[in-house]
């Protein structure tokens, strides 16, 4: 059974590239284009992981994690931050927040694919 995967992504070569090595991997991939959609989203598909941009528009990627983390609904869902914030401060702001995983741009295919299959196997990774 494929494992449901949102992707909240505003950048429309890395929404491509991410629904095409997920997809391909077997996964069911819903995208959102802002922070709102992704909430929305995470509510009525119940992905089994979210692959969360931290700079989307309106609602930011951090803030996202925060209220999955505080919905009963969507506490449970996986999240792998996936975004060019690479500082130590942001990392750590970001696994605060409630992210099992956090992963900096530009990423290596193997490396993702990895982060994807270790988080939906039920483990926390920083990547």
């Amino acid at each position: 059974m494929p494992h449901k995967v949102l992707i909240a992504e505003d950048e429309p070569n890395i929404v491509l590239s991410l629904e095409f090595l997920l997809g391909g991997a077997g996964h069911d991939v819903t995208v959102a284009s802002n922070g709102a959609d992704a909430l929305d989203l995470a509510e009525s598909v119940r992905p089994d992981l979210l692959v969360l941009d931290v700079m989307l528009p309106g609602v930011d990627g951090f803030e996202v994690c925060r209220r999955i983390r505080g919905n009963p609904a969507t506490r449970d869902t996986r999240i792998l931050m996936l975004t060019a914030r690479g500082r130590q401060s942001e990392i750590d702001k970001g696994m605060a927040a409630g992210a099992n995983a956090y992963m900096t741009k530009p990423f290596a295919t193997r490396e993702l694919l990895d982060a994807v299959a270790h988080l939906l196997a039920g483990a926390s990774k920083q990547a």
